[in-house]
């Protein structure tokens, strides 16, 4: 068995600090960078691809509605047209910094994740514009969402996507921020949620319901209030499970 984790990164902006990128780096195989438009900016992102580099974890871009002040939790309505230009203008910004400008893999932040997780045509729009950008790398998404199969229909790679540190609605969506339980704090709970989801491959719902999915990354969030706890106890326990932890995907 073998998993990769990965992590929104890169979200601080001008003076303003969030997250503990650099700790977190180091445990996660995948990092998500913001792109400017929900968060980060050109230093931001330069300087996170750089540290990326430093440790050896691949380098994906997470592009996000243009809504700093909400922080891209925020629905937006665009036309797909406006979608796909959007995504693909992000994707090209972040590659900018990178070596060779080719990135691993590009996943959405936020409310256009989200909707992209549930709306076929917004799911269309997002991978248009990520392959407009760069047709060789590999979406993520959330297991079993219209994004996974507009990827798959679209011929692009693609990687299944579980939250250790988030509550999962019965119809397969994540539990919604506004709620109290929407968020998972507890380290040892998130680890032995991660582990439990690769093992069964499958995730358990709020209601108790088992969905069945193939699980390919874990995602642990970098903003969270105990992010160096929580992904260490994960990397832990499945190392003690045998997992390999790895971005070969």
């Amino acid at each position: 068995m073998q998993i990769d984790l990965n992590s929104d990164l890169g979200e601080s902006f001008g003076k303003y600090k969030i997250g503990l990128d650099e700790e977190v780096l180091k445990q996660v195989t995948s990092a998500n960078i913001a792109c400017g438009f929900h968060a980060g900016d050109p230093t931001v992102m330069k300087n996170t691809v750089a540290l990326a580099l430093q440790n050896q974890t691949a380098i994906g871009a997470h592009p996000g509605f243009h809504d700093l002040q909400g922080f891209g939790r925020r629905k937006i309505e665009m036309a797909p047209a406006e979608i796909e230009a959007l995504v693909q203008y992000q994707v090209g910004a972040l590659a900018a910094f990178v070596p060779g400008h080719r990135l691993h893999h590009v996943k959405a932040h936020g409310a256009l994740y989200n909707l992209a997780a549930k709306d076929r045509q917004v799911a269309d729009a997002v991978v248009a514009g990520i392959k407009a950008a760069d047709e060789q790398t590999v979406i993520y998404g959330l297991a079993n969402s219209e994004l996974i199969k507009s990827a798959k229909a679209a011929g692009m790679k693609f990687a299944q996507e579980a939250f250790a540190d988030r509550n999962y609605e019965a119809d397969g969506s994540l539990v919604s921020r506004s709620q109290p339980n929407a968020v998972i704090t507890d380290p040892a709970i998130a680890a032995k949620r991660a582990v439990k989801m690769i093992q069964d491959q499958a995730i358990t719902a709020i209601n108790g319901d088992v969905l069945p999915t193939a699980i390919d990354s874990i995602c642990v969030h970098g903003d969270n209030q105990v992010a160096i706890s929580l992904v260490k106890q994960i990397r832990e326990a499945l190392t003690k499970e045998e997992i390999s932890i790895t971005s070969q995907l």
